[in-house]
């Protein structure tokens, strides 16, 4: 890397404009209807998500909220809603359904026999409301009909249940119980209210909790979800049967009362744990009000959120080369794509699961086996995997999207005091034990923590060969929070005694375990013994896990970085005795090459992971511009394990390790890879991969990837374009720490034009 006297002999124009006028071309058209959900594409806003679509002279969406937890910790979607216009061009007219960034809206054109017609779909950010909006060239009639699976309860049997949290191993009959819908007035309101006995319960039993049940969180108790969809000059034309994709469902019809150039549909969501059923209603009513009060300011309102998330960041490759076959193009459009599925959960309570987020759709068109509901998705709906989660929420540092990460950490920081009480029941010791599989209640997973364990068994430990002594996946979210301080500038305070009770379980559970096994609790160096371990999921029984070591050292190595205002004396005091009793990295030699090792030793390999990477990413602790990249490049090119496992499917990260280390070539190829169009009609609906689709931690494994490439960190210094192929042209705009941006166009190798904000961090970029 070069000192920034480059500067000097590199011509730049120094202003740039803080919008993108590329991103107009990253807009989706498709110009025939769709055959079914899968041809679908997103819409959303605040904590909102729709899958549109046209078919067969409709017009359809499913609608998703974030947190609509039901009893067994499914993830229900809100219905299906379909619009139908009389006389119809949509019926074999000519047709076009355009995704609109900048607006965050979607719009479905037909025009049939000199009959035009527009329905415009769009929801607000601050609200959870979505609008229909539909015009037409001459009067129609228009019928919106809300459609449910859920009218009457629905038995889950065989893999169904992997869309909750009983999985493989229910106990008993399990069931998706029925929502209750109804005509009230000229509406059709729907909810469904969780009974009193849910999973949480049942896990609670499970894992010996009772004692403490009265202490733990539980978003499943009394939750009320549902809304009401109510159309202007609309009054209801009563319910019918039908079946869509082999899932029967009821339909509640409204019908406007005559023809019309315009129809105007809202469909109003409210969730809560209201103490009675009179009182969710009533919220709902005024959520209902507060929408039909200014529709047009609330519109404003959302146009003015989008286009602030657009100036923040993009990524556009290619951008005077547009075109729809070249991969490196499609890798930077659907960045942007993914980037806009992200920020539909700006505002929500709960985080963006990695297994669909709000945008999954009817599983058999995934899976031709899989017959269920539209609620199924693979991996459960309340079960949150933080391997997965992490390379959600990665991206949205240099993005600029800090303010993203919010549902991310307030998930973990409700769960502190569940993550507490499982150490001090089990152990008798301080500090949150976060698990691998970690439900929205803070416990592990009922199916994971296993039913048929063993007499005496640790009541703290799964019994699980992927999970066993799983535990330092939470150390990425701590390092997250201290990144959103140095990225953004937000107050580290209220996450301190959160971080300090991940690192307090590891420094108290190991040495208790050392006691166990003889007189000491420290090795002959003065340092913990982590031992039993993991590295991911993959070398199991491991002693030293390089993840954990490296993970522990960091986090607590940023700690004592923070401003000195932060943190009391005997804060520091306590951070800096432990970060003395973390151990040393292990290393071994494979042909003659020295080489990051897994770990100290480990008993078996049990997943396809590469954890002897992670001090490359996400810890940081090697990389370009830091000592010994030699063996790091080494440990990515010679570990057997790594080549072998060397993959861009699903949550698979060596595109990210390659960038990271400089390798250009890989980085570009297995990033490409990655963000390539994803064979479904909408190009970001990756996966299933190893998780579900649209594959949300594969496509952000891809951000994280291109991000890499392009612009890299450490401390102050900015690495520009450290992994960028010089033909490939890009305009991006990209966050670093100290709430500094970057702002840069390429192009035939060059760059052309440079904007840094502030001003005085100009002199910390480093050109390759």
């Amino acid at each position: 890397m070069r000192a920034p006297y480059v500067w000097a002999f590199i011509l730049l124009r120094l202003t740039a404009t803080a919008q993108s006028p590329e991103l107009p071309s990253n807009n989706i058209t498709w110009t025939s209807p769709s055959r079914n959900a899968a041809e679908s594409m997103p819409c959303g806003g605040g904590d909102v998500g729709l899958n549109v679509w046209s078919e067969q002279g409709d017009v359809l969406f499913y609608a998703a909220r974030s947190g609509t937890f039901d009893e067994n910790n499914s993830l229900l979607k809100l219905g299906r809603v379909r619009l139908r216009l009389t006389p119809n061009p949509f019926d074999n007219g000519h047709f076009a359904q355009t995704l609109n960034l900048q607006q965050g809206d979607v719009t479905l054109t037909a025009e049939k026999n000199g009959l035009k017609a527009q329905v415009h779909i769009w929801v607000e950010v601050f609200r959870p409301v979505i609008h229909v909006e539909v015009s037409s060239s001459k009067p129609l009639a228009a019928e919106a009909r809300y459609e449910s699976w859920r009218h009457q309860d629905r038995v889950l049997k065989g893999k169904e249940n992997n869309q909750n949290s009983y999985k493989w191993a229910p106990q008993g009959e399990v069931k998706t119980r029925h929502d209750s819908i109804s005509f009230r007035g000229q509406t059709v309101e729907f909810f469904h209210q969780n009974r009193p006995e849910t999973v949480f319960d049942v896990t609670v039993r499970q894992q010996g909790l009772e004692a403490v049940k009265a202490q733990l969180y539980n978003p499943l108790r009394n939750l009320t979800f549902g809304g009401a969809l109510t159309g202007e000059n609309m009054q209801p034309a009563g319910a019918t049967d039908g079946t869509y994709q082999r899932t029967p469902f009821r339909a509640y019809a409204l019908k406007s009362r005559g023809t019309a150039r315009k129809h105007a549909l809202t469909l109003a969501l409210h969730t809560s744990y209201a103490s009675s059923l009179q009182q969710w209603q009533q919220e709902l009513r005024q959520t209902q009000q507060a929408a039909a009060q200014n529709p047009k300011a609330a519109r404003q309102q959302t146009l003015a959120w989008w286009r602030s998330f657009w100036q923040r960041s993009f990524i556009h490759i290619q951008p005077t080369k547009a075109a729809e076959n070249a991969p490196e193009w499609q890798a930077g459009r659907n960045y942007q794509l993914m980037r806009y599925m992200l920020g539909c959960n700006a505002q929500g309570q709960w985080p963006t699961k990695f297994n669909g987020g709000l945008f999954t759709y009817d599983p058999a068109l995934t899976d031709s086996t899989l017959k269920f509901t539209p609620d199924f998705r693979n991996w459960g709906g309340g079960t949150h995997t933080a391997q997965n989660q992490r390379l959600v929420y990665w991206p949205l540092l240099k993005s600029g999207d800090a303010q993203l990460l919010k549902p991310q950490f307030d998930f973990y920081l409700r769960l502190l005091k569940n993550a507490e009480l499982r150490s001090q029941t089990y152990w008798q010791h301080p500090g949150a034990c976060f698990t691998e599989q970690l439900e929205n209640f803070g416990l592990p997973n009922p199916a994971e923590y296993g039913w048929k364990r063993p007499a005496g068994f640790d009541r703290g430990l799964e019994y699980n060969a992927w999970l066993e002594y799983e535990w330092d996946t939470v150390l990425e979210f701590c390092l997250m929070m201290l990144d959103a301080e140095r990225y953004a500038g937000q107050d580290i305070k209220p996450y301190l005694p959160f971080i300090e009770s991940c690192l307090t379980f590891f420094d108290q559970h190991y040495q208790q375990l050392a006691r166990q096994r003889g007189a000491k609790a420290l090795d002959g160096e003065g340092h913990l013994v982590l031992y039993p371990g993991s590295g991911a999921e993959t070398y199991k029984m491991a002693y030293n896990s390089t993840a954990t070591v490296a993970g522990l050292r960091t986090v607590l190595t940023r700690l004592l970085a923070l401003p000195p205002q932060v943190g009391t004396a005997e804060q520091r005091q306590t951070w800096t005795a432990m970060l003395g009793r973390i151990p040393a990295l292990s290393f071994r030699e494979i042909d003659g090459h020295r080489l990051i090792s897994p770990a100290k030793s480990w008993e078996r390999v049990n997943n396809v992971e590469s954890p002897q990477l992670y001090p490359v990413f996400p810890w940081g602790q090697y990389g370009l511009g830091r000592p010994d990249l030699d063996v790091a490049r080494n440990t990515y090119r010679f570990d057997p394990d790594v080549q072998k496992f060397r993959s861009h499917v699903g949550w698979k990260q060596h595109n990210i390790f390659a960038a990271r280390l400089g390798l250009t070539d890989e980085a570009a190829l297995l990033t490409v890879q990655k963000l390539q169009d994803s064979g479904r009609r909408f190009p970001a609906f990756w996966g299933p991969g190893y998780d579900w689709a649209p594959d949300h931690n594969w496509g952000g494994a891809g951000m994280i990837g291109l991000q890499e490439m392009l612009l890299q960190v450490d401390d102050r210094k900015i690495l520009l374009l450290p992994a960028w192929p010089k033909q490939w042209d890009v305009h991006f705009k990209l966050h670093a720490p100290y709430q500094t941006t970057v702002e840069c166009t390429v192009k035939d190798g060059k760059v052309t034009e440079l904007k840094v904000t502030p001003e005085s961090r100009r002199a910390d970029v480093v050109l390759p």
